[in-house]
């Protein structure tokens, strides 16, 4: 499993424990306003990395896809602000970025993106969190996809290095699913860019997914759905 730190967790800064959710999955709450002009800015960064995060995220509003507007600017009133400085890799899920009102805290991170990442990695990565972003839930918490988790192993793997994350945390990012009522969905889509790569000692059937790059045509089609 090549750098577990790239699994990413999702803020919700309003998350008040909902349970229960779906994929090609949104979040309703967090879903932006028809014809929505998103405004982006960097914090710190490579200019060169922060170039090429540009180019992949545009890929979610290209004809076709959701209709919206990503734009990046040079402003700390961004409503997007993303940094290179923390651990791992994430973002708040949609409009939920703004309840994070200090200004110089990132909504989206990419710690582990750097000058030598290759066009691959950056691809992936940024179209995940972009992902995330639009209001985009992880596709494997869908209850749609019945994934029979093999949670002792799960929760080895996780809790230690390199992520050491708390039992909280797994279960937030890898078991809880949010409720139906609270999202749009469809049936599970293994080559979504919104699911993680999973082992196939993580589940107990052996069901396994590898590393997706690139949108699917369920996520083309569904964030059209959602941004018409």
């Amino acid at each position: 499993m090549d750098n577990q730190d790239r699994w990413c967790f999702t803020w919700i800064p309003s998350d008040q424990g909902v349970e229960g959710a779906n994929r090609a999955g949104l979040l309703k709450r967090a879903k932006w306003e028809a014809n929505s002009i998103i405004t982006a800015s960097f914090l710190d960064g490579d200019p060169g990395v922060q170039q090429r995060v540009k180019k992949a995220a545009q890929q979610w509003t290209a004809p076709g896809r959701a209709n919206l507007r990503i734009v990046f600017q040079n402003d700390p009133d961004s409503l997007i602000r993303i940094s290179f400085r923390y651990r791992g890799s994430w973002s708040v899920l949609g409009t939920e970025c703004r309840n994070i009102t200090d200004k110089s805290q990132p909504t989206m991170n990419y710690g582990w993106l750097t000058p030598g990442s290759t066009d691959q990695e950056v691809q992936q990565v940024v179209l995940h969190e972009f992902g995330h972003a639009l209001g985009l839930i992880h596709e494997h918490q869908s209850p749609a996809g019945g994934i029979k988790w093999n949670r002792n192993k799960v929760i080895s793997d996780l809790s230690g290095p390199p992520n050491n994350w708390d039992l909280a945390t797994i279960e937030h990012n890898m078991f809880r699913p949010i409720a139906k009522n609270e999202s749009n969905y469809t049936s599970l889509d293994p080559q979504s860019i919104m699911m993680y790569p999973l082992p196939a000692n993580w589940t107990m059937d052996g069901f396994s997914v590898g590393l997706n790059t690139d949108l699917s045509e369920t996520d083309k089609t569904f964030i059209h759905q959602q941004y018409p």
